[in-house]
């Protein structure tokens, strides 16, 4: 059984991270995995090798850190770093991460990135079921016809359709809204292809010692 470490930008996301590999594959948390929330997604540092500053808690300013740090984890361990893509160019960022494993003198053997298009609230757009479930008067036309993954500012369409004014949502909110439609969600064929790949790229990771095992 292969162990997750998993690194992802607030508070927010820790809920449906949590869903995924409790409720999609039965792993128990604090035994098969545990997840490390960051404030916020910031950048990577200019200098990969300097000690990070305390002061910037980041995902993207600690991860050469982190990585340096999980490396001593073994065969069995994943390490996943889930990224929110925001506006850039998915190819790029995805690039800029996998060269890290080329930059650092540590790394981990296995680690799996993965972007959330556009972040992960566009997930819950995407399932618009899950939102009507967990809260029934939303305004659910509101998000339909949305394309999944398009970059709408979805955080911004959900406290819309939730009838929020964007300029009152705070962190907290988006964590209410995580845990509440996060069990509601279809995990098993995603309407977003982003949490899909996140899915998939866990699912693969589990069958790695396996398969290693029968070569």
């Amino acid at each position: 059984m292969t162990y997750f470490e998993v690194l992802v930008e607030g508070y927010s996301d820790v809920p449906t991270i949590r869903e995924i590999l409790t409720r999609r594959f039965k792993l128990e948390d604090k035994v098969d995995f545990r997840i490390h929330p960051h404030k916020g997604r910031g950048r990577l540092p200019q200098d990969l090798l300097a000690q990070p500053d305390p002061r910037q808690q980041t995902l993207l300013h600690q991860l050469p850190a982190k990585l340096k740090g999980f490396s001593y984890l073994g065969e069995n361990a994943c390490v996943v770093v889930l990224v929110d893509l925001d506006n850039d160019d998915p190819v790029a960022l995805m690039s800029e991460l996998d060269s890290l494993s080329s930059k650092l003198p540590q790394f981990p053997k296995r680690v799996l990135f993965r972007l959330a298009i556009e972040e992960t609230e566009s997930w819950f757009i995407a399932d618009t079921q899950a939102v009507q479930t967990a809260y029934p008067r939303a305004k659910i036309q509101k998000l339909k016809g949305i394309e999944p993954d398009a970059v709408v500012g979805a955080w911004e369409k959900l406290a819309d359709a939730l009838k929020l004014n964007v300029n009152s949502v705070s962190g907290t909110d988006k964590v209410e809204w995580a845990n509440a439609i996060a069990p509601h969600m279809d995990l098993f064929q995603a309407k977003s292809p982003s949490l899909q790949a996140v899915i998939d790229g866990i699912h693969n990771e589990l069958l790695l010692p396996e398969s290693a095992q029968l070569q």
